[in-house]
């Protein structure tokens, strides 16, 4: 299959369904040859099977294309090294790493319990870690055999980690971390030929249909379907964007946008003396850009953080 992936080999984790799979079936039409990861899980990362992995390789086969499944766990150091070992190992290289796999264990912080911190920190950010860096292991070592590289990272981020999502200070937590990863990753990867980027996407899905998406009417769910994500995933993933890297995109069927990192706002002459911070501190605060809200938008209305004092 021809298109801008052609020739190119990607892993795509937690591609069974959703957003994933959708990035799975775009980038093989594209011309990649696809590993298809995902443990088949329940939405709290329960339970697991092949089976939906296995019926995205067969859509892809089924259109003329490449696949093989993958069933690693990714926060698992050592599978997520085989899974970048199985990609090689049947396609010969790795050009492009699509870090997708996640949970949600939502619940208001007085109430979230460890096991619920642990679990999304360890799925989401350490499953974004370890196949990176295994992924950054291989171009490392292709680069310095005086082979070319054009590697991609990929990673999912998410608005309730940049701006800020009430009842997920664990999931947010997490993608906030992912955005930090791919912004100091790119720094370290560029050497090597590889980019690092993530996207922030908001689409109608099995874990966002409980919010209230499911209950959209028929147009804005089209406009919240997940292929809305995967243009500009499999736009990344391609030659073309071998300059853009570092970047967070804030996209939907309704926008895409670059997600804009902290930068330091208004600045004071330091006090030695708290007594006196009060009215330097309501002045830093009056001058400075408010919090966005889930939109990405300046916060509107009293309750958001970072609003005054």
């Amino acid at each position: 299959m021809s298109g801008i992936l052609e020739g190119r080999v990607a892993i795509i984790t937690g591609a069974g369904r959703g957003i994933g799979r959708e990035h799975a079936l775009m980038m093989a039409e594209q011309g990649a040859k696809v590993v298809v990861n995902d443990l088949g899980a329940e939405m709290d990362g329960s339970g697991g099977g092949s089976g939906p992995a296995g019926e995205v390789v067969e859509e892809i086969r089924g259109m003329g294309g490449e696949a093989v499944v993958n069933g690693a766990d990714v926060s698992d150091w050592e599978a997520s090294q085989g899974m970048i070992n199985q990609a090689v190992e049947t396609f010969g290289r790795l050009d492009i790493l699509v870090n997708n796999a996640g949970i949600l264990r939502d619940r208001m912080l007085t109430n979230m319990t460890e096991e619920e911190w642990d679990l999304v920190i360890k799925v989401h950010l350490k499953g974004t870690f370890a196949p990176t860096r295994w992924a950054a292991a291989y171009w490392r070592e292709q680069s310095k055999a005086g082979n070319e590289v054009d590697g991609r990272v990929i990673s999912t981020a998410s608005p309730s980690g940049i701006y800020g999502n009430v009842g997920q200070t664990n999931y947010g937590a997490a993608k906030a971390g992912i955005a930090a990863f791919t912004v100091i990753s790119a720094l370290e990867l560029a050497r090597y030929g590889v980019t690092c980027n993530a996207i922030a996407p908001t689409a109608l899905t099995r874990m966002t249909e409980n919010l209230g998406m499911g209950q959209l009417p028929e147009e804005a769910k089209e406009q919240m379907s997940p292929r809305w994500i995967s243009p500009i995933v499999t736009w990344l993933a391609s030659p073309e964007a071998k300059n853009v890297t570092g970047r967070v995109f804030d996209v939907s069927g309704r926008s895409l946008g670059i997600a804009e990192g902290w930068h330091r706002g208004p600045v004071a002459e330091p006090v030695d003396d708290p007594t006196k911070l009060g009215p330097v501190v309501a002045e830093l605060m009056s001058n400075a850009r408010l919090n966005a809200d889930m939109s990405g938008k300046d916060a509107e209305g009293p309750g958001r953080p970072g609003q005054g004092i």
